[in-house]
């Protein structure tokens, strides 16, 4: 055979094996029923690996988002602020540690049984033990008072248990099991899980029996591309409707696409180390401290030095804001903490009044024999956070700072979280994930608690958060968290005070959206947005 025939034939061979492949791992159909909507998961946000079980983190813990099979307790109106779902109201006791929460008493699960407050109970005490990112550890009991209330009992008063109630799914009682029904989920949400091809997709239907509006929408094929690249490829081939765009799309425009942005207080920062290194160790045997981010200097300098209005533009390309404490725009943000950034002078005069300065002209500075040098780790499989850490590095050498980075895995990083800096985020409105566990002392160095992953210790924060957490009014917890960003005294997790982190930016989540879409009003987070799932339409539909 002629040895170019030969190759074209093996060509044809390759290319007709890469469609099959690619098809396949889209998991779609040529299916042109207007009200079929096809969406897709982020691959860093990845398929569940337990299935779509609330109390495995479906839909709660790490991520909070609209479980679509489950209702919860309470929903966010347009404007962020928490009304009834399945509750019918609530109250708390004048010690904070009873909250009675009525019932809806019209609801039935998918499977036609009657949702009762035995349900409820259930869930919130199988949540205590569930092998999850749920924290319910302050949560003594729930019981049923009657069909229709439900009593929480509290070890100690939790202004934030209404974040709690707000996102944990309610599973039925009789029919839940813990190995299977991440696989055959039952609730009492707009949909149900009709299939589920690992690996490929997942396919919901319109749950009969929902007791609100019902959506537009009466099939939602959910896709689990493996990597940023099939996701972009799965939006230019026109196979999904909404395609969460990944950081290396962010420049890019797909004919017959709108690039929709919605906000998130996605924010991304790296973590300094803020103990000195004096042997200690964490549970699993790593060194705990770094002698240079253990230095307010070294941490405060770059906070004032770093530009992150370049970070915004060349690492995001616009789509993120600039963001100094990590709560910048929550209803509890202080301004008080936040410094002026970009000012290179007054960055290398606390550098200089500190005792770091460069004695051997290497460019990079010392103090006491000791190097104006660290490392930041960051997730391999992530580009923005890569970007991140390539970005801060760079500008840092202008202070004097040399920054090396390595990329790993998590496991890495959470064994060298406590002497190394790395890139984390955080993306939750909830203060008691977001401040408390972030910036409360550690009793031990676990590296299997990446909450404050820099190993902060205040006393003095430590008592505004435990006030705060114990605060019987939510409303005036709120000047509590704010209060702890920065105390007025000099101290506080806020870059003018402490500054145990270089927050950047919130990123913001965007998504490809065809031009036939409506999705409704914006959802107040980002990563929620199927929130208002039953409000989309397509608008060019005889239907």
């Amino acid at each position: 055979m002629d040895a170019k025939i030969k190759y074209s034939i093996i060509t044809v061979i390759v290319i007709v094996m890469a469609i099959v492949v690619a098809s396949s791992m889209l998991g779609t159909s040529n299916d042109d029923d207007p009200r079929h909507v096809v969406v897709t998961v982020p691959a860093l946000t990845g398929e569940p690996e337990t299935g779509f079980n609330p109390l495995t983190g479906w839909g709660c813990g790490h991520m909070n988002f609209n479980p679509l099979v489950q209702s919860t307790l309470f929903k966010s109106d347009k404007n962020g602020n928490f009304v009834n779902d399945l509750a019918t109201g609530y109250n708390i006791s004048s010690d904070g540690l009873k909250w009675t929460v009525g019932i809806r008493d019209d609801v039935k699960f998918s499977n036609n049984e009657t949702l009762t407050a035995n349900d409820v109970a259930f869930t919130f005490n199988e949540a205590r033990t569930s092998n999850s990112e749920l924290d319910m550890s302050n949560l003594k009991e729930a019981k049923a008072i009657n069909n229709h209330t439900v009593e929480f009992t509290l070890k100690s008063p939790q202004s934030t248990f209404n974040y709690d109630l707000r996102y944990v799914g309610i599973v039925p009682e009789k029919d839940y099991n813990n190995e299977t029904y991440g696989e055959n989920p039952i609730g009492t949400g707009p949909y149900v899980l009709k299939q589920w091809d690992k690996g490929q997709q997942a396919i919901f239907e319109v749950n009969d029996n929902y007791y609100g509006d019902k959506p537009y929408f009466t099939q939602i094929t959910m896709l689990f591309p493996n990597e940023d690249s099939a996701a972009m490829q799965i939006a230019k081939s026109h196979q999904a409707d909404i395609v969460q765009v990944p950081i290396s799309g962010l420049n890019e425009t797909i004919e017959g696409y709108e690039l929709l942005e919605f906000y998130s207080p996605r924010a991304q920062g790296i973590t300094f180390p803020y103990q000195n290194a004096t042997g200690a160790k964490t549970t699993g045997g790593a060194d705990v401290g770094n002698n240079v981010t253990g230095d307010s200097a070294i941490r405060k300098a770059l906070n004032v030095g770093i530009n992150r209005e370049e970070i915004v533009d060349s690492v995001y390309k616009g789509h993120a804001v600039v963001e100094y404490s990590g709560v910048d725009h929550q209803k509890y943000a202080n301004p008080n903490a936040i410094v002026k950034d970009n000012d290179q002078e007054a960055a290398k005069k606390i550098l200089d009044d500190a005792g770091w300065i460069d004695t051997d002209g290497d460019g990079i500075r010392e103090k006491n024999g000791t190097v104006a040098n660290f490392t930041v780790l960051y997730s391999s499989d992530d580009q923005a956070r890569q970007a991140i850490a390539t970005v801060v590095s760079e500008q840092a050498k202008d202070l004097g700072i040399n920054i090396e980075l390595e990329g790993t895995d998590w496991d890495t990083i959470y064994s060298r979280m406590y002497k190394d800096s790395a890139v984390f985020q955080q993306s939750s409105d909830n203060p008691y994930r977001n401040i408390y566990q972030q910036y409360y002392s550690k009793e031990n160095y676990s590296e299997d608690n990446y909450m404050n992953p820099n190993a902060y210790e205040n006393p003095e924060v430590d008592a505004i958060l435990d006030s705060a957490l114990h605060e019987t009014n939510i409303n005036a917890s709120y000047k509590l968290w704010h209060d702890a960003a920065s105390t007025g005294s000099g101290s506080g997790f806020g870059p003018n005070a402490d500054a145990p982190w270089l927050w950047v930016a919130d990123f913001n989540y965007c998504y490809f959206v065809k031009n036939d879409i409506d999705m409704g009003p914006k959802p107040v987070m980002g990563q929620d947005y199927m929130q208002n799932i039953c409000e989309w339409k397509r608008t060019n539909s005889t239907e």
